[in-house]
């Protein structure tokens, strides 16, 4: 084993608590802002820790800090020991079962900001004690660097300390408001797409591949506004620009849109519930997981 404790040095939580939070990081700044420390303290609490271990647990360089083998070595049992801590505290810190604490939900912007917030009052009854942390985000989150507690991905993730289980496929449609189509040539088949504008996202910015469904329904788009953002795509969808491709279980619920093409428009992808596997037990985890599988229950007709 690459890691020797020294003889008068016994591993404790404090000094696993910044070695993760600086492999998180990945720069001492970072990490001490993490912990509200200062980073000189953080850097001088690693190298004392790594000198009681008698390991290298990091590389230091100017663009940040990286683990060596015996650094990546000791994240798997401080994570184990992590998890421990956590669970005892939760435990231990409520006698009367109500649940307590912070969890962040990172999810697709459309989950987070269609489902998720609107019905986030459900969460909020049950379990007041519980603070959630919403990031509607469309990019890739990474739970092994604690950057959320949850997450809801659109694939199933690689195998590791990561579970995963899948909540529901979703469709997505073509879109257009009923002002725009009033003032506009009539969309009869997927031929005459290319003479209407379209909204989309910035391809280049697109984190997800399975976002990247443009191609499968025209080849030659006449885009007139791109955004980062779906739910800013459906408010231009709204105004009358141009048409776009929705969500179904969004988009069917605005009034002010019509769908199109219906039997030849329609893309198919899945909502995946992702957690650490040491953290899937956390009774504040899984009150936030049991909640999102009953957001998807009660919303089942919408998908």
């Amino acid at each position: 084993m690459a890691i020797q404790s020294a003889k008068t040095h016994t591993l404790n939580w404090d000094d696993l608590r910044i070695f993760l939070a600086v492999a998180r990081d990945g720069r001492l700044v970072a990490a001490a802002r993490r912990l509200g420390l200062d980073h000189t303290t953080v850097a001088r609490r690693l190298t004392a820790f790594e000198e009681a271990v008698q390991a290298r647990l990091v590389d230091r360089s100017p663009k940040g800090v990286t683990l060596t083998e015996a650094g990546r070595e000791l994240m798997t049992y401080a994570e184990r020991v992590e998890a421990e801590v956590l669970a005892a505290r939760e435990a231990l810190g409520d006698r009367d079962t109500r649940l307590s604490g912070t969890v962040r939900l990172a999810t697709p912007e459309a989950f987070g900001s269609y489902l998720v917030a609107p019905n986030v009052g459900l969460l909020h009854a049950r379990h007041p004690g519980i603070q959630l942390e919403l990031m509607p985000e469309s990019r890739t989150v990474s739970l092994s660097k604690r950057e959320a507690d949850i997450a809801v991905s659109l694939n199933r993730p690689p195998r590791g300390r990561l579970v995963a289980q899948k909540l529901t496929d979703y469709r997505l449609g073509l879109y257009a408001s009923a002002d725009y189509l009033a003032s506009h040539a009539p969309l009869k088949d997927i031929a005459t797409l290319t003479a209407h504008p379209l909204i989309w996202y910035i391809e280049e910015l697109i984190d997800m591949p399975e976002m990247k469904y443009l191609s499968q329904i025209i080849a030659d788009a006449h885009i007139v506004f791109r955004s980062t953002s779906i739910v800013a795509q459906q408010s231009a969808v709204a105004s009358g620009l141009g048409l776009g491709v929705l969500h179904l279980f969004a988009a069917g619920q605005d009034g002010r849109l019509v769908r199109l093409l219906p039997e030849s428009v329609e893309v198919t992808r899945s909502y995946w519930l992702t957690m650490h596997a040491d953290q899937q037990h956390l009774p504040r985890v899984r009150a936030v997981a049991d909640f999102l599988h009953e957001i998807i229950r009660r919303e089942r007709e919408r998908f």
